[in-house]
């Protein structure tokens, strides 16, 4: 079995490195938010690296997680039994903090075995939070039954190829799309009964490059958003998938994420390290963010709509935010500080981060590691006499 450094690499395609043109100076970036780890969950028994956590998952309601990742496993908690009171007080960075440490196997409401290591989770619109769809290396898109734990969609039409990403409409949710390393991105539609249910397919590059990433505009526009290896994110109307309505052409190396903010605007993530942030309408870059680290790995990117906050991974082993404001982060932290992975070695990483999507001065972030161990994060805005 090949460890998680080494599967999730998104693959990158050789040429020539566009240089970007110097932005505006910005202000100084300022934390509006006081940021805490409230749990820790990790495995007591001897841990391997198949628990590496590659993708994190709010379900529509903001109270179930599911997770994924090469363990060959489904985990779904409950964000109150993560956030129980049981809690052991300790110090941490010069302050006493309340964290509860968790095992996985006791924080776990529910766990469905997968046939192949996953890259991608995502909970079905319009479902109540019973099906969930996940993209696998072997090339399949699956829909299980999160209550009886049983698969109810099967598609395996990659041709084997790893499928990176999966998403779904929120104004057809029946409707579909998977990412892959066959160079395409594939809309399809359970009630389609012949080509596992095929109703479009795109190859975004002459070149078949990979296909790393795609997401529907959760905002009601008719656009899918796609990122690529061969450094560009495209977007397509879906009532006619012939050719990009929108290139966003920056990025100086693979596009690992691409997340709408609202409706005017994009963000994506590639391993040139970089966020950026996009003008919709014309393709116009109007932001970069830079400080975690980021060359070879999925390391996770979320964006929290309602507090216009991005959260990502990074290679050093930190969870970064970023305020879309500023270019800088505005909080850093980081998770076991010796670095290491599951197996001991020096180069673990932060491998996937989910933002709660609610409104008010309270947030939630859950972000996952190369070690398998998960952490949550409360905030609360600051008030203004602080």
């Amino acid at each position: 079995m090949n460890d998680f450094s080494s599967g999730f690499h998104p693959p990158a395609v050789p040429g020539h490195e566009t240089k970007l043109s110097a932005e505006e100076k910005q202000p100084a970036a300022r934390c509006e938010w006081d940021f805490s780890l409230a749990t820790v969950v990790s495995s007591t028994a001897n841990a391997t690296v198949s628990d590496t956590l590659g993708v994190i998952e709010f379900d529509p309601s903001n109270t179930i997680l599911a997770t994924g990742g090469i363990a060959r496993k489904i985990r779904i908690y409950t964000l109150n039994s993560l956030l129980r009171p049981q809690e052991e007080t300790v110090h941490f960075q010069g302050e006493h903090q309340s964290i509860a440490f968790l095992d996985h196997t006791n924080a776990c409401d529910n766990c469905i075995f997968t046939p192949a290591k996953l890259s991608s989770l995502r909970w079905k619109p319009g479902t109540g939070g019973r099906i969930l769809g996940s993209g696998d290396y072997d090339g399949v898109v699956m829909e299980y039954d999160v209550e009886t734990k049983v698969p109810i969609f099967e598609r395996d039409e990659h041709g084997g190829r790893r499928v990176w990403s999966v998403d779904y409409s929120h104004s057809d949710p029946f409707l579909g799309a998977s990412a892959s390393d066959d160079g395409t991105m594939q809309m399809w539609d359970p009630r389609c009964g012949e080509g596992g249910g095929s109703v479009a397919k795109v190859q975004p590059t002459k070149s078949r490059s990979s296909v790393c990433c795609v997401e529907f505009n959760p905002f009601g526009d008719a656009l899918i958003a796609a990122g690529c290896a061969d450094q560009k994110a495209y977007a397509y109307d879906v009532r006619k998938m012939v050719e990009p309505v929108h290139i966003f052409d920056g990025h100086t190396k693979t596009i690992t994420y691409v997340r709408f903010l609202n409706a005017q605007t994009l963000v994506s993530a590639g391993t040139d390290g970089c966020l950026k942030l996009w003008n919709i309408v014309d393709s116009r870059l109007l932001r970069t963010y830079k400080g975690h680290v980021n060359s070879r790995s999925f390391v996770g990117l979320s964006v929290w709509r309602h507090g216009g906050l991005l959260g990502c991974g990074s290679e050093n082993n930190q969870v970064f935010v970023y305020d879309t404001r500023w270019g800088e982060p505005i909080w850093v932290h980081g998770f076991d500080p010796m670095g290491r992975d599951s197996s001991g070695h020096h180069h673990a990483f932060v491998s996937s981060v989910c933002w709660r999507q609610v409104n008010g001065d309270q947030c939630t972030l859950v972000a996952g590691g190369s070690n398998g161990v998960l952490h949550v994060f409360v905030g609360k805005r600051k008030s203004d006499s602080e």
